[in-house]
């Protein structure tokens, strides 16, 4: 998670940039990308603390009742956009 959380700060969020808000002259290295780290951990932890994990029957039955058929729309609402608006 902690690599997840570097990774994510890295390409998502600015890496070691503060904000623009905040004035040159307290800017501390290393302390933004730390602080995004740490904030990203801890929204992982405490989604995984909230809500259940499911069961494999569970899993299997959420995937072949909606994520297949949303995907297969999906599938064909694209191309079909596409072709309609080009």
């Amino acid at each position: 998670m902690i690599l997840i959380s570097a990774l994510a700060s890295f390409l998502f969020l600015g890496g070691y940039l503060y904000p623009s808000f905040i004035p040159h002259y307290l800017h501390i290295p290393g302390l933004a990308l730390g602080l995004k780290i740490v904030f990203l951990l801890f929204g992982f932890v405490w989604v995984r603390a909230t809500f259940p994990r499911f069961r494999y029957d569970q899993l299997m039955s959420v995937m072949w009742k909606s994520f297949l058929p949303l995907g297969i729309g999906f599938i064909l609402l694209v191309p079909s956009l596409i072709i309609c608006l080009v």
